[in-house]
């Protein structure tokens, strides 16, 4: 991969298909290869990101696209409420560790892309119950303005977080909700060496610093750009699509003892009403041409397509602490760590 700046023109551009697209994501008519189906799916990524992948892949394909925005937590409670007559084909987004929660409770339909090929082992499944589109490490997004007025520098470890100083000045998501609230739970299991009542220690110690808990993963971001909270627990590409945006008072930091971080994933699902579509769409999502339009609305995860093209607001890997993710144990584990977070730490009084 090389790494290059996006066009302004080409941003514009992507703007333009964006605002084309209906809200729901649908647009175009007919099918591919003689079929008028549509194609549907649930989308975990930011809403310009999902209405340009909808839109783009009818250009590409002639095959009808909807979707609706769901974050990781809602996919797997939606697929759970439609039991065997879903409403879906395929999920495009969110860690790869929801659609193993999804494959568990027999929702995913294996299926291995020709286009899987060119995806490096560590970002598929072997079983093609998931194929990897994009990487995003979290991060810390902080106000520089904020910590000024609290007295605190950017935090640089999950310990920082815990400092007295950020008392209602840190914000994160409900890892029932949110793949990258779940993926910062996690995050603290392995840097506990699996001890999960050691992390969900340390988050009732950090409670008490947390002004809310969002539904959204990149919501603490906004609420930081805003100044409601010094610090946002999100990843990293979601703090530089909101410094472009004009918040310009965030920083990016990362947790020098190790961070975690998501495979953002593509699945095929079970019972799909067009399973031949969502094939296409998948196969479709996994070229370096559908994955290079992320950046141009903003979404600086990494691709994981090798030809794709990496841009100056995209994160090196090479340069954070990654904290190695078992994303095999991060899904088996989901049910009940989230059941223990909300019976052990998001009730708890704050201090």
């Amino acid at each position: 991969m090389h790494r290059r700046t996006v066009p302004t023109s080409l941003a514009a551009a992507a703007v333009v298909a964006v605002l084309a697209g209906c809200a729901a994501g649908g647009n175009g008519s007919g099918g591919a290869e003689g079929s008028s189906d549509p194609v549907t799916f649930i989308c975990t990524p930011q809403e310009d990101w999902c209405q340009l992948v909808a839109s783009e892949f009818t250009s590409a394909t002639g095959i009808r696209a909807d979707y609706v925005r769901l974050s990781g937590g809602e996919a797997v409670a939606r697929l759970s409420a439609t039991g065997d007559s879903p409403e879906f084909d395929a999920w495009f987004g969110g860690g790869a560790e929801g659609h193993l929660a999804a494959d568990e409770a027999g929702f995913i339909e294996p299926y291995t892309s020709p286009n899987a090929e060119q995806i490096a082992d560590e970002y598929k499944d072997p079983d093609g119950r998931w194929t990897g589109v994009y990487v995003g490490a979290l991060s810390f997004c902080s106000n520089t303005d904020v910590l000024d007025e609290i007295g605190a520098k950017a935090p640089t470890s999950w310990r920082d977080l815990l400092d007295p100083k950020f008392k209602a000045n840190v914000a994160m998501a409900h890892p029932g909700t949110s793949g990258t609230a779940y993926q910062a739970l996690w995050t603290e299991v392995d840097l506990n060496d699996g001890d999960q009542d050691a992390a969900l220690a340390y988050f009732t110690k950090l409670h008490s610093n947390i002004l809310q808990y969002s539904k959204s993963g990149s919501a603490p971001g906004q609420m930081a750009g805003r100044g409601e909270v010094a610090t946002g627990v999100i990843f990293a590409q979601d703090c530089q699509k909101f410094i472009n945006e004009g918040f310009t008072n965030l920083t990016t930091t990362f947790p020098e003892e190790g961070t975690g971080y998501e495979v953002g994933a593509v699945s095929l699902l079970a019972n799909a009403r067009n399973p031949e579509g969502a094939k296409a769409f998948i196969d479709w999502t996994l070229t370096a041409e559908a994955q290079d339009l992320a950046a141009t609305v903003g979404s600086y995860s990494v691709p994981t397509n090798p030809d794709a093209t990496l841009t100056d607001d995209m994160i090196d890997l090479d340069e954070v602490t990654l904290e190695p993710v078992d994303i095999d144990d991060a899904g088996a584990a989901r049910t009940e760590l989230v059941a223990r977070f909300d019976t052990e730490v998001a009730p708890a009084p704050k201090e």
